[in-house]
């Protein structure tokens, strides 16, 4: 099974982020978007696991989260990755209790590696990805909507616990749930 960790930001955040991807796949209708339901922040990709590694992953996985108070995070910005003339990601930026939540990536990260998972050489920067170019030398029609979520702002988020998912065919389904209950 192919699986990730991650959070979910909730109906408000989907709810706000439906109405915001209608209008800008209109500006750039030849992208890949990440329909509502999916949207997500993605704090560890682990690939194709098996299932007693998975089992593994999730015992790994179960004390981060007691360990782990619930946050807010706000969704509003964005940008894109790649050439700001063709970008290849259109991404919503992360604010509010960023550290709190960058301290909970490190530690999945930390979890995981005793079971082979290697954390990413770069700092975690938060981001929604929103949509992804066809094209790997971009879109042009990214750069528009970039333009447009300069002003976006889709409220809040409460944060209460991290997801660890498995991908198929383009459709995300929890496999497990760890609960932020520290208080």
């Amino acid at each position: 099974m192919r699986l990730f960790v991650a959070v979910t930001l909730g109906d408000t955040i989907e709810t706000a982020a439906t109405r915001a991807l209608h209008s800008l796949s209109a500006l750039a209708p030849r992208a890949r978007w990440v329909p509502p339901a999916n949207l997500h922040l993605t704090l560890s990709f682990l690939g194709d696991v098996d299932a007693e590694r998975a089992a593994a992953v999730t015992q790994a996985l179960t004390p981060v989260g007691a360990a782990h108070a619930p946050l807010e995070l706000a969704i509003a910005g964005g940008g894109g990755f790649g050439a700001p003339a063709r970008p290849r990601v259109l991404w919503a930026g992360v604010g509010g209790d960023t550290a709190a939540l960058g301290a909970l990536q490190a530690d999945v990260a930390a979890a995981l590696k005793p079971l082979g998972f290697e954390p990413e050489h770069r700092d975690y920067v938060a981001h929604l990805t929103l949509a992804r170019a066809r094209n790997p030398g971009g879109d042009r029609e990214l750069a528009k909507c970039v333009q447009a979520l300069q002003a976006a702002h889709w409220g809040t988020a409460r944060v209460d616990r991290l997801v660890l998912f498995e991908s198929q065919g383009g459709r995300y389904h929890p496999h497990a749930s760890f609960p932020l209950s520290a208080s």
